[in-house]
């Protein structure tokens, strides 16, 4: 065994090299005052904030060319107060359909009924309390039992359509500007499964009814856009299995553009979401209640370029 002789060994040119980062990308700082445009072209062209500008620009191009954009939803997103901004983006043609998870229609629903949501699990669980509101079990479980014959998503849009907060709901919202909500659920993931009003039997046929309009909306998915926001599992579980369908239909594979928003990077939205299914594949990590704003604007930003 004998050490390597250092003299041995052959330098390159650095200036010959191929280079990841160029000073050209760097970011650049703006005034106080400086418009939004000016801050967002003043960041860095580099690794996420480059993503995030391909995925803003990916938006635009599909929304110049009627082309399909689907958000799913996980329970976070709505409980940290974005309805408002769903509404608007829904208003702008940016959102074509949506996907929600059990716990982002009933944090939506809260709201709708009472501008309030979020309970202490922590307590509730202790004395048996947690999950057990009145109101909100008796709710799904009559939405279940209508959406048999309409699906999940278009019986819990009617229902919150007539609650007194309904401006901040995102399911009004979505009914009134005529986007589709499907709504995808497991049994015993949510608190209102617990209800004694709950239909195990009602809730799988009606969320079974979504799992197919959902698949329908994937089909429509070609050089679209695909969103998921705040869902690690049921949301990447649905969407893998619905693009399949619409791929098993079609014969031949969609060309999606897809992006996972989370706090989090986890292994289901990764596969399911970003690499499988996705002919191009975003992976954002940060809190939803920063991102969402930012990512609108951005959005918006791209759209003026026009």
């Amino acid at each position: 065994m004998k050490p390597i002789d250092p003299r041995r060994l052959r330098t390159v040119s650095a200036r010959r090299r191929e280079s990841k980062v160029r000073a050209a990308d760097f970011a650049r700082p703006v005034p106080l005052r400086a418009r939004f445009r000016a801050f967002y072209e003043s960041l860095p062209d580099i690794l996420q904030a480059k993503a995030l500008k391909e995925l803003a620009r990916a938006l635009a191009k599909a929304h110049a060319s009627r082309r399909q954009i689907v958000w799913g939803l996980g329970g976070h997103v709505v409980k940290v107060g974005l309805a408002p901004l769903l509404d608007d983006l829904m208003g702008r043609g940016l959102v074509t359909a949506l996907a929600m998870n059990g716990a982002a229609a009933i944090h939506d629903f809260e709201i709708a009924l009472m501008g309030k949501t979020s309970e202490d699990v922590g307590p509730g669980v202790r004395d048996g309390t947690f999950g057990m509101a009145e109101e909100t079990g008796a709710f799904f479980a009559r939405a279940a039992e209508e959406g048999r014959r309409i699906g999940l998503g278009e019986a819990l849009k009617r229902g919150v359509a007539r609650l007194p907060h309904r401006r901040l709901s995102v399911l009004a919202a979505a009914r009134r500007q005529g986007v589709p909500v499907t709504v995808h659920v497991a049994i015993g993931t949510d608190i209102v499964h617990m209800h004694p009003k709950c239909d195990g039997g009602a809730v799988g046929e009606a969320t079974h009814r979504d799992f197919l309009l959902f698949a329908g909306i994937c089909g429509g998915l070609d050089r679209g856009v695909f969103l998921n926001w705040g869902s690690a599992v049921i949301g990447p579980e649905v969407f893998v299995k619905a693009v399949t369908l619409a791929n098993n239909v079609r014969r031949r594979p969609l060309q999606i553009t897809t992006a996972n928003f989370d706090q989090l990077r986890h292994y289901r939205p990764r596969v399911n979401v970003v690499e499988r299914p996705a002919a191009k594949g975003y992976d954002f990590a940060g809190h939803h209640e920063l991102m969402m704003p930012l990512f609108r604007m951005a959005v918006l930003a791209e759209m003026r370029r026009r």
